[in-house]
């Protein structure tokens, strides 16, 4: 694939604004970014978690070395002190019992080195999704194939302790070959932190429960759940800052929601049903993950199958979705995605070609490169920067 660094994609006037823009000057003097990468090991070469450097001006990727060695961590967080970050082992078996874990590491932020600190069974199979709780008190797990989701409670900063609530879905959605079970693919908590959302694809539901974050206890909302259209397979989800919209992909629709929040009653409302752009291709079309920039202006969401990423603009008030483009994601079968610190960069794991694909963007336009970097690594599946807030 052509390289493309951000000089080259803007030119011009715009070239002019973005080298005046704060961000890069930042950017200029201090360009390293810390890059963490989950991978798959199960299949393929990957160990575990992957260091990087990338750097903001130019985009390029440099491995730094092997951050953990831990089983399949497909999905990672950072808690609130950049200091602490969480693995989904996505396991069916964990120390001879069926079910994943959850892991815990303390970071070196200069070396990219984890020290694992605690590890816990999440009771369920295929743990592939983790999230944190707004104060680091919290932890919590989504089992896909185990259908169920578990909590955590947090002690000295960053040990997990035995799951403090957990939850065992049952029944089946309307699709006979996806949905002959609960699978819950993502935990999300509410910006207020006083509720978690479990989107369950395998019953077309997010489930809803209130959430004491001093402890990670949750109990069944008043309003237990909301519930999808029938076979849309709810997969990820996304708060809008000002909390009172989220953003929900449907993997088997191939399609992205627009839910009003009442953080009052703890509730979603579907207020825009967006089909993603497909093109005519062979097999399956799925939806996959979206990321916001900073200031909720532009949204991008990936989809795998025709394997592309939709570009969308925000309503200032969060309440809507305009279609803007659809480019390529860089390879094939997309995984996860993330804005790099200075939001100049869209980074893509895409799991099916082994590569991380980089690409260049003007943040005043929401406008990505047509092409960009590629980088190898076997079957890689979550990005973070630790040090930075996403």
């Amino acid at each position: 694939m052509q390289t493309l660094n951000r000089r080259d994609f803007l030119s011009g006037s715009a070239a002019l604004t973005l080298a005046a823009h704060p961000l890069f000057a930042s950017a200029a003097t201090n360009s390293a970014n810390l890059l963490l990468v989950g991978t798959q090991t199960l299949t393929g070469t990957s160990k575990g978690i992957y260091a990087y450097t990338f750097d903001s001006v130019t985009g390029e990727l440099s491995r730094t070395g092997l951050g953990a060695a831990t089983d399949n961590p497909t999905f990672l967080v950072t808690a609130p002190d950049r200091r602490t970050v969480y693995a989904a082992n996505e396991l069916d078996t964990f120390q001879g019992k069926p079910g994943g874990a959850v892991t815990s590491f303390s970071l070196d932020p200069t070396t990219g080195r984890l020290t694992q600190v605690s590890q816990q069974a999440s009771h369920g199979a295929s743990t592939c999704h983790v999230a944190v709780d707004h104060t680091g008190s919290s932890v919590f797990a989504a089992n896909y194939n185990g259908g169920s989701a578990a909590s955590y409670h947090v002690t000295g900063g960053d040990r997990l302790s035995p799951s403090v609530s957990f939850f065992q879905y049952e029944g089946h959605g309307p699709d006979k070959d996806r949905q002959t079970s609960p699978h819950a693919h993502r935990v999300t908590v509410s910006p207020d932190n006083k509720f978690l959302l479990v989107n369950d694809l395998g019953l077309d539901l997010i489930h809803i429960y209130k959430l004491d974050a001093a402890t990670g206890q949750l109990a069944p909302n008043d309003i237990p759940s909301w519930k999808a259209p029938a076979g849309a397979g709810p997969r990820a989800l996304r708060f809008h800052p000002n909390g009172k919209f989220a953003y929900c992909v449907c993997e088997m629709a191939s399609s992205v929601l627009v839910l009003r929040w009442d953080a009052e009653a703890g509730s979603l409302t579907t207020v825009q049903d967006f089909p993603l752009p497909q093109q005519p291709h062979d097999g399956p079309s799925t939806g996959d993950d979206i990321v916001l920039d900073r200031h909720s202006r532009f949204a991008y969401v990936t989809n795998r199958g025709d394997d592309f990423v939709a570009t969308f603009t925000v309503s200032p008030d969060g309440s809507r979705l305009t279609y803007q483009r659809r480019s390529s994601c860089g390879g094939t079968t997309p995984r996860h995605l993330t804005l790099d610190p200075t939001e100049h960069w869209l980074l893509i794991a895409n799991q099916g070609s082994d590569t991380i694909a980089v690409f260049a963007r003007d943040p005043q336009s929401g406008q990505l490169a047509e092409t960009g970097k590629t980088f190898p690594i076997s079957k890689p599946q979550c990005l973070i920067f630790p040090l930075h807030t996403t």
